[in-house]
Parts: structure tokens; C-alpha cells; sequence
């Protein structure tokens, strides 16, 4: 039976949050600041980040907000704090130590929004390129570094074509690819990336 009393209402869960208030010249320094705090980056990749913030969240500053963004960014590179030149050769650094060649290298670069001269400063030469994809057949077992492939033993023309399109994925020229890929032995693999120039140190490369 009813006793007519209220039941203690149930507590409210999943309660929209609150739409973030629209960005100022000073939030989206804040947050700017907050950004090359954080992440190493580029110009590119800063404008993109703040202008994707500002569509969230609107604009209740003075002016525009594609302007103050562009001022923002004015300021950092002034100041240092975005240098695109830095960050591509830091960045091209990162990948030939991973085994990446020079078209992925630039394809990286240019989706973080780094200009064509500073691209082509950042091309590895041809010791760089040979260390790279040494680097990369060590890591996956590729060429002389297969595993189960006895000393001086040849790989088979399926693996071989297998292994030679994993290098090219990777970004290595194709001549890069195919000499890595004929070497009978790890000796000669690393005398060939020894040949173009002075070997890495182990550290770096390992």
C-alpha cells in the first residue's frame, strides 16, 4: 500500500559537463605555452593544435582568433620557443636512429608542417642512409640478419622480395635496399655502412 511519503530521489549520474568557456588572447597563450611545455614541436604542428582549440571552443577575445593565433606563433618562433629548423633535424635524427630512409624521413616532415628548404637540409647522405637501413635490418631481422639464415647463406627469392618491400615501406631508396639485401654476412653489411663514411658509435645507433 502507498503511504503517500516521497521515495528519496536517486542521484543524477551522467550529467552533461559543462561547455568550456570561449578561448581570450591569454587562454590561448596558456595554452600555447602549455603545448611547447609539453610536446616538442613546429609551427605547423602549434597552429594546428590552437586552431583545432579554437573550433572546440569559439573565440570571445578581441579581434579574431586566426589572428591572435597567428601572433602567438609570431611571438614563440621570435622567442625560440617553436624553431622548425631545430625540431626537423632533431626529428630526422629520431628516425635514421629507428632505421627510417629519406622518403619517410620527409614525409614526416612535411605533415608537421615543415617547408620544403628545411627538408632538404634535414636528407640523410649516403653514410646516413646506409646506417639507417643497417639499423632497421638489425631490428627486424632483415638481409644478413635473418633469423635462421646460415652464415653466408642467400635469402629465397620470395623472402627476399618480401623483405625488400619492408625497406621500401620504411622509406629506403631502392639501390639502398637492394645492396643491404645482397650482402652475404653481418661483417660485410656493417663494412658497406662503414664504407660511405665514419661508422656511428654503438650507443647511438643501438
Amino acid at each position: 500500500m502507498d503511504s503517500g511519503e516521497d521515495l528519496p530521489s536517486r542521484p543524477q549520474y551522467g550529467r552533461e559537463r559543462k561547455a568550456p568557456r570561449p578561448l581570450t588572447a591569454i587562454k590561448l597563450e596558456e595554452m600555447a605555452l602549455a603545448y611547447v611545455a609539453r610536446f616538442a614541436t613546429s609551427v605547423g604542428k602549434l597552429e594546428a593544435y590552437l586552431a583545432r582549440k579554437l573550433q572546440e571552443r569559439g573565440w570571445d577575445g578581441e579581434g579574431d582568433g586566426r589572428t591572435a593565433i597567428a601572433a602567438v606563433i609570431a611571438r614563440f618562433a621570435d622567442l625560440g620557443y617553436v624553431d622548425d629548423a631545430g625540431f626537423a633535424r632533431m626529428r630526422s635524427t629520431s628516425l635514421l636512429r629507428r632505421g627510417y630512409g629519406a622518403r619517410r624521413i620527409a614525409q614526416d616532415l612535411n605533415a608537421a608542417g615543415i617547408g620544403e628548404a628545411i627538408r632538404s637540409d634535414c636528407t640523410p647522405d649516403e653514410g646516413a642512409a646506409r646506417r639507417a637501413v643497417l639499423a632497421l635490418a638489425r631490428r627486424k631481422g632483415l638481409g644478413p640478419f635473418t633469423r635462421g639464415l646460415g652464415e653466408g647463406e642467400r635469402l629465397d627469392p620470395a623472402l627476399r622480395e618480401k623483405q625488400m618491400a619492408s625497406l621500401l615501406r620504411a622509406g629506403h631508396a631502392m639501390g639502398v635496399a637492394r645492396a643491404l639485401l645482397a650482402l652475404a654476412t653481418r661483417e660485410d653489411a656493417e663494412e658497406w655502412a662503414a664504407e660511405a663514411g665514419e661508422a656511428p658509435s654503438q650507443g647511438f645507433w643501438d
